[in-house]
């Protein structure tokens, strides 16, 4: 487990903050600029002395003030990685990257060449840093922080400094990271895409204090998250197993819950799992099974909760086995349907967006979804 818990009062702001997750995972932590993300990570890398705070990794204290415990930062066993990657400028990257190497004082966990493997950085290591672009140091950055053999990986917004085209080529290197090595992380990110390609756990900021915290799946469906990213980005995410391909439309089947979608995902494998999310907008429902109608993935369920999304439309939790899904409708739809908690109901999805590769695979997919 990773236990944080942080107070610390400065100038015109006050961080007050406590959340916790199973390790390994990446616990991101998000919310809008100024919330205090950035001073959260840096009071567990120990950058920043809290008032009041503990922290613990996996059985061991970096933290505890009231104990008098307060490991320095340098033998926390944390890999730090900035928005500007900080490279040295006069350096190669083999260079860069063999440094963080050396000062390593820890077990080994993680090699040279295995790093360089997973970040494609074979190519890159003979060039200076001015010869490379944003994405390819980032990469570089991430590197040297995974060379000092962490214990904890920290992301503060990492692509912010990129544009969109390398932030694409970036991040399915830190998907890579996920899967394939057993180093928690903490992600800092205003980007809610990026948190749920990537998230495990997710923690809300606003103000200086995290409002809620929990699995991505769980946390997708609350309101503080709702608060922040408006009613259009509102949706379930969900975790699928892939069937195989649909001989009829070749597309690919996935479980979900108790029942199945087809989505574009040629590259997928069956039996790996996928993540995938289902916007509150993009779900229809009906109280009677659906008969020739174009949108053909439909899932059955029951309602098991209704709210107020404002004053003109409710949000339906869905349970469709083991999984809920939303669905966002008008006021006047709920009732003209007579929906209430219990009623067995059909979702109809217009469009599912595969986020990022397979949970098990290294194989890339696309996104997307047709709507039929």
């Amino acid at each position: 487990m990773l236990e944080v818990r942080l107070k610390k009062r400065l100038a015109n702001f006050t961080l007050d903050a406590e959340f916790s997750m199973p390790t390994p995972g990446v616990v991101a932590l998000f919310g809008r600029s100024g919330c205090g993300k950035s001073t959260l990570v840096n009071g567990i890398a120990g950058l920043l002395h809290p008032d009041l705070g503990r922290i613990e990794l996996d059985g061991r204290v970096l933290l505890d003030t009231a104990a008098g415990i307060e490991v320095k930062p340098e033998r926390r066993r944390i890999g730090y990685v900035f928005q500007d990657a900080r490279l040295f400028p006069h350096l190669s990257v083999e260079a860069n990257l063999r440094y963080a190497q050396r000062r390593a004082h820890a077990t080994v966990f993680v090699r040279f060449d295995e790093v360089v493997g997973l970040l494609d950085l074979g190519p890159l290591l003979a060039r200076r840093t001015h010869q490379l672009s944003g994405g390819e140091r980032q990469r570089i950055a991430i590197g040297r922080a995974l060379l000092s053999q962490p214990r904890l990986l920290l992301l503060d917004e990492p692509l912010a400094s990129i544009d969109s085209a390398r932030r694409d080529e970036v991040l399915p290197y830190l998907e890579t990271l996920r899967d394939q090595l057993a180093i928690p992380m903490v992600y800092v990110s205003h980007q809610f895409d990026e948190v749920l390609r990537l998230a495990t756990h997710l923690v809300v900021m606003e103000a200086g204090a995290t409002v809620a915290h929990g699995e991505i799946g769980e946390m997708s469906l609350q309101a503080p998250l709702r608060s922040i990213i408006g009613p259009d980005a509102i949706g379930a995410v969900l975790d699928a197993q892939v069937l195989g391909i649909d001989s009829a439309s070749g597309l690919q089947r996935i479980r979900v819950g108790h029942g199945e979608l087809a989505v574009l995902a040629p590259r997928a494998q069956a039996g790996a799992r996928m993540r995938v999310q289902i916007l509150a907008r993009d779900v229809i429902v009906a109280t009677e099974e659906p008969q020739r109608l174009s949108v053909r993935n439909r899932l059955h369920g029951s309602v098991t909760r209704i709210v107020a999304d404002d004053e003109n439309a409710d949000l339906i939790s869905i349970e469709i086995g083991g999984a809920t899904i939303l669905a966002r409708i008008t006021s006047a739809a709920t009732r003209d349907l007579g929906l209430r908690p219990g009623l067995a109901v059909w979702a109809l999805v217009k469009s599912v967006s595969l986020r990022g590769r397979s949970l098990r695979s290294a194989v890339p997919i696309s996104c997307g979804s047709p709507d039929a």
